[in-house]
């Protein structure tokens, strides 16, 4: 099963983690530590799509990949 990709990353002006789901526009969440951001983020999206379906909008396919760098050996 294929799921939506989600970003974590600290943000210094919020003091806290960012979570954010690329693939579902504006889909963000806020926590003091990374696994309480991706608590929030799995709510949050949770509640855009159950919006999406109700609103009779159109889910968008998981497809976001991130960049990945190999470092050379």
């Amino acid at each position: 099963m294929k799921d939506y990709h989600i970003n974590i990353f600290y943000s210094v002006d919020d003091d806290g983690y960012i979570a954010d789901i690329p693939d579902l526009k504006h889909c963000s969440a806020f926590g003091k530590t990374p696994e309480n951001a991706l608590h929030e983020v799995l709510i949050a999206k949770e509640l855009w799509l159950e919006t999406a379906k109700t609103e009779g909008k159109k889910i968008p396919e998981p497809v976001y990949k991130p960049i990945i760098y190999q470092l050379a050996s």
